[in-house]
């Protein structure tokens, strides 16, 4: 793309959209770690394992931000899974009412962010191959 290191505008803000989703995973999951559900022993155990998962994601969305040069189908799959996080949220939501603030606090970029990097990667591959041919 080009030869020197400054990165695009759109390369910019999906890193910044990557490093909100890693801050946004890790203190959530983090916070469901310590927390967990105290329901049940069966209902606590696949919640902090699936807070296992979700702070996973944290360091993985940030490499990719400090990265991001070397990632190109990864954005559209880092975007999918926090698309998804905010899906499981509504799931949620619909079916047992909702949380308190702090969740929806989550849920605003886990639904938005998504879309935001998806459209600059589809529009810098666009740019990309532009500039190949």
């Amino acid at each position: 793309m080009k030869k020197n290191n400054l990165l695009s505008v759109n390369q910019r803000i999906i890193q910044i959209c990557l490093f909100l989703l890693g801050a946004i995973s890790l203190l959530g999951a983090s916070l469901q770690l310590y927390l967990g559900q105290p329901t049940s022993p069966s209902a606590d155990n696949i919640h902090r394992f699936m807070a296992g998962i979700y702070f996973s994601m944290g360091p993985l969305l940030i490499w990719t931000g400090i990265s991001i040069r070397k990632h190109n189908h990864l954005i559209f799959f880092l975007a999918f899974s926090a698309l998804m996080a905010g899906i499981g949220r509504l799931i949620s939501m619909s079916a047992v009412g909702l949380p308190s603030d702090r969740f929806l606090i989550y849920l605003i970029p886990e639904l938005t962010l998504p879309f935001i990097m998806i459209g600059l990667q589809i529009s810098l591959n666009r740019k990309i191959r532009n500039i190949i041919d």
